[in-house]
């Protein structure tokens, strides 16, 4: 029996007792992990498709471990304009092994529960209306604030209070396409923007390419 399923924005096929690495998961190891996005099933056979996912099916995994993968390198040239930028990235990943396939009679949401999630959306995005500009802090887009601001990390104080391997994990955990951003700088940013020195600030972010100091 095996499954397609969607991880962390990444679709998998897997299978009892395989090993998988994917894009870093919350949780510590050891910890037990449910997936319900299934897409497809396979059993003896027997092959189910969803509309996008099958209703009930969940695939069970445990966390054994939190890595980063190879390093990469990433360059980006504009002919005549004299743009250069390099960065390197190591993406964060998470070992699972997959311990179980259920085909049916995963547990779903009761009405309660979304009706719960609700105001905390609204709220959540009330909370983001107060906070400062993360989009000062050179290399942080629209999509890499929005992610910052949806953990709670709204205002340049926190931000300047963070860690940067943290911030790549909430970025990671947003969008793959956030994964490649360079954080390392961003607390110190945060801290000069946060205690009204704009001038310095300004010169740090001269020296800067792409959120990386030259």
């Amino acid at each position: 029996m095996y499954a397609i399923v969607e991880i962390a924005g990444q679709q998998f096929k897997v299978a009892k007792d395989q090993k998988v690495y994917v894009h870093r998961l919350q949780g510590e190891e050891e910890a037990k992990v449910s997936f319900d996005k299934v897409l497809l099933l396979d059993n003896e056979g027997t092959v189910s498709i969803g509309a996008p996912a099958i209703e009930g099916a969940e695939v069970t995994a445990k966390i054994l471990r939190h890595l980063q993968g190879d390093k990469l390198i990433v360059f980006k040239k504009k002919r005549r304009k004299g743009f250069r930028k390099k960065n390197g990235h190591r993406q964060a990943l998470t070992e699972i092994q997959i311990e179980g396939i259920v085909a049916n009679g995963a547990k779903k949401a009761t009405p309660k529960a979304k009706a719960v999630e609700e105001p905390k959306a609204k709220a959540k995005a009330k909370k983001s209306s107060k906070g400062d500009d993360l989009k000062k802090i050179e290399g942080v887009g629209p999509k890499a604030a929005e992610a910052m601001v949806n953990a709670g990390i709204d205002t340049f104080a926190k931000v300047a209070k963070a860690d940067p391997k943290k911030l790549a994990e909430i970025l990671t955990e947003a969008s793959s396409r956030l994964a490649h951003l360079v954080t390392d700088t961003w607390p110190k940013q945060a801290d000069l923007a946060a205690n009204g020195k704009w001038d310095e600030l300004k010169e740090l972010q001269d020296r800067l390419d792409g959120g990386v100091e030259k």
